[in-house]
Parts: structure tokens; sequence; C-alpha cells
């Protein structure tokens, strides 16, 4: 009985331990280059002012390490620069970081939102047809807000900010066989407190090297970052970034 007892146990826990990437370790290392929109716009209170914001391009890299060690989450770093440049002519009085901007006054803005993404994930599928990873994402956010009047640049204000915002992170992989293509959708969101944020990105890859030694991969998609902010380190902000990409991830 005990015998039987013992089988049902460790049954049980094979089933229950999320499957791993990779037998033995897997790093991957990918870059992308973003063309990015931006919408929206920022304050030190509730009442955001909007600015028109130009069109980008940015990169984001990551590098993410998979292992076969069941409890123990595999690992990923992404870093995504989101800084941009805009301006506005004023219908109401802005305040920033304590300077008075009156009705009227034509503005100019240096915004830089980037991030680093800190993402603990289990692989609960793991297969050459489908994977779904889920986990948690730690999003460091490290942000400069540069504000000056448009006709004299004598009056102008600067804040800089900084939080880690905690966040749900997935992932869902769709493979076509013997083709190398493939599909994903990858994603953080949360709605806990006063924070709002969602990053996520929809792609189609091709995988033109497979072999044991190394994965190459291409991938082009489109990705959408909002960040609506409330009072972190006194900074309000209704952010989107939006567009399409390119990358290539490497396996290694």
């Amino acid at each position: 009985m005990k015998h039987k007892i013992k089988s049902l146990i460790l049954a049980a826990s094979v089933v229950a331990v999320p499957a791993q990437a990779d037998t033995l370790l897997g790093l991957y290392v990918g870059a992308q280059g973003w063309n990015m929109d931006t919408e929206g716009g920022f304050s030190n209170d509730a009442d955001i002012t909007r600015f028109d914001f130009d069109t980008e391009t940015k990169s984001s890299l990551y590098v993410a390490l998979e292992h076969p060690i069941p409890l123990i989450p595999n690992i990923k770093v992404r870093q995504t620069t989101l800084d941009t440049s805009g301006d506005v002519t004023l219908n109401s009085t802005f305040t920033f970081n304590g300077e008075i901007f009156s009705v009227d006054t034509p503005l100019s803005t240096e915004v830089d939102m980037s991030n680093t993404d800190f993402i603990l994930y289990y692989e609960l599928f793991d297969n050459d047809l489908v994977s779904f990873d889920f986990g948690i994402n730690g999003k460091y956010v490290d942000g400069e807000i540069f504000v000056r009047e448009t006709a004299d640049a004598s009056n102008f204000a600067r804040e800089e900010f900084s939080g880690v915002v905690p966040m749900v992170y997935s992932k869902l992989y769709i493979g076509l066989p013997f083709t190398g293509l493939g599909a994903y959708a990858e994603g953080s969101y949360l709605a806990i407190d006063d924070h709002s944020l969602s990053d996520y990105e929809i792609a189609l890859v091709y995988q033109f090297v497979d072999n044991l030694a190394i994965d190459m991969s291409l991938q082009l998609g489109y990705r959408a970052t909002s960040l609506e902010l409330e009072d972190l380190d006194d900074i309000y902000s209704d952010l989107e970034f939006s567009g399409a990409f390119a990358g290539i991830e490497i396996h290694f």
C-alpha cells in the first residue's frame, strides 16, 4: 500500500512540475528594430496634458536562459528604448516640477520612458507545434521628462523618475511543421492599484537556420506598450507606444 501511495505522489509531482524548454541549458539572444508612434501625455497630477509626438525608430534587446531543473523558473531580461520628442500649444495652464507655463504657450518636450523587464517564467507546454510560457514580470521604468518653452529655452522643467511595476507575463507560440514558419503572441499586463500597464507583441517567425549547434529566426510583427502611471515618483502619464517591428533571434 505504501509503495502505491509513493507511486501516486511521484506521478502527481511529474504532472505538477512545469515543462522546461531545454533538456540542457538553452540561451536565447534577440534584437528588434521598432518603428514607434507615440500618443498621449503626462503631468504631475491627474490632469494630463497631451502632446503631438514624432515617429521614432527604437530598439529592443533581450536574453533568455532556459534549463531543465524542475520548479526553478527560466529567466528573461529585456531592455526597451522608449524616448521620443513632441510639442503642443497649451490651451490651459500647465505646471511641471514647479514651473508654470501659461495658456497659448508653445511647448516642446523630450520624454524617455525606457524600461527593463525582469521575467521569471515556466514553459507549461513545449513541443514542435505549441509552446506556452507563463510567469511574472518586474518592469523597471527609469524615465526622464524635459519640457521647455519653444520661444524661450530659459524657461524649462526637468524631472526624473523610476520604479518597479509587477506584471503578469505569458507567451504562446504556434509552429507549422517542416516549414520553419510560426507565429507568437507575447505580453505583460497589469491592473493593480492605480497603475495600468500593458506591453504586448504579435509576430510571424521564419526559422532559417536549424541545427544542433544553433538556431536562427527572423521576426516581423507589431508591438504596443501602454504606460498609464498614477503618481510614480510624482509622474502621471497616459502614453501609448506602438508600431511594426522586425527582429532576429539566435538560440544556442
